[in-house]
């Protein structure tokens, strides 16, 4: 996706022109900004996407190759044009996006398929909602078979086969995608552990509720745990849920448990709202580290980061 992004006082109502201040472009979607966090935490990444044969597509597939990921996969479709979310940002550091998926819509099992050696080759598969959901399936079908760890991030929420679940190892959805899913309001500890526990009953095996400025909630069959918010002076969310799954995902590949790894990524996320942009605002592995030991951690623990890889 390619983000459109305005910066406004205040989010404007329905029918009111809001005049804004700055404008910007930038790149993203779901699976590209979760491919970069991961990317620039050290994991090696591998992107199945398609996007269009425009301009927007031309500097998306250089953001890519900038980025270090392998591309092989990057499909170009002549038909339809690259995915574009329009973002406005209030200056309270909220946002709202309109999405128009374009090329997304067009990835198909077939093209996932084409990538077996890759999903089967990784340590981590990370699928999202901003492709068609067969695509995921194929996906998760490949990785399970090969014994590869699933990330489940269904967003934008929909309905889902019940096959996706029970392909999923993770499962991560936020308090609004948690509720459109289960029909759960994840109001409060006890609602988001419900909300969670729904999803394990469709089969995830696991769910990382994030809860934005209350923090996350890790459900295992084992049990949950709180996981405390981070303060800091935000200045954009925009992309801060992808910050956090992107470093989820690189944390569980390099062998951290699940609680480990969501101190991890409330951690990153958190120092990424405190810049602005999507993809502009996601650490490289030097800064993540210093902010993470800031909170008497260490990014990776004991593990490393070395040979981690990813498939988006």
């Amino acid at each position: 996706m390619v983000d459109l992004v305005t910066r406004v006082p205040r989010l404007p109502q329905a029918g009111e022109t809001l005049a804004g201040y700055s404008f910007s472009l930038g790149y993203g979607g779901k699976g590209g900004n979760q491919a970069v966090t991961a990317a620039r935490l050290g994991a090696h990444v591998t992107l199945v996407t398609r996007i269009g044969s425009d301009v927007f597509g031309d500097g998306a597939l250089a953001n890519y190759v900038a980025a270090g990921f392998d591309v092989r996969y990057v499909l170009r479709d002549a038909q339809r044009a690259t995915g574009v979310a329009t973002i406005l940002v209030d200056d309270a550091a909220q946002n709202c996006i309109a999405i128009a998926p374009g090329a997304n819509s067009a990835l198909s099992a077939a093209d996932v398929e084409a990538a077996n050696d890759a999903i089967a080759a990784a340590d981590v598969v990370v699928c999202q909602l901003e492709v068609p959901v067969a695509a995921v399936i194929a996906a998760f079908r490949i990785a399970r078979a090969a014994g590869v760890k699933t990330i489940f991030n269904p967003a934008p929420a929909a309905a889902v086969p019940d096959e996706v679940w029970q392909l999923t190892d993770l499962a991560t959805p936020n308090e609004t995608e948690a509720e459109l899913l289960t029909g759960i309001r994840a109001g409060d500890d006890e609602q988001a552990l419900r909300a969670a526990q729904a999803l394990r009953a469709r089969g995830a095996r696991a769910v990382i509720l994030t809860l934005g400025t209350r923090g996350s909630l890790v459900v295992t069959p084992d049990g949950s745990e709180r996981i405390l918010p981070v303060r800091v002076d935000a200045v954009d969310s925009t992309g801060a849920g992808d910050a956090y799954v992107g470093t989820l995902a690189v944390c569980v590949a390099a062998g951290l448990s699940l609680v480990e790894a969501a101190q991890r990524a409330n951690l990153v996320a958190a120092l990424s709202v405190t810049r602005a942009g999507t993809q502009t605002s996601f650490p490289d592995l030097r800064s993540a580290e210093a902010f993470v030991a800031q909170h008497g951690l260490t990014l990776l623990a004991a593990a490393s980061s070395a040979g981690v890889k990813m498939e988006y």
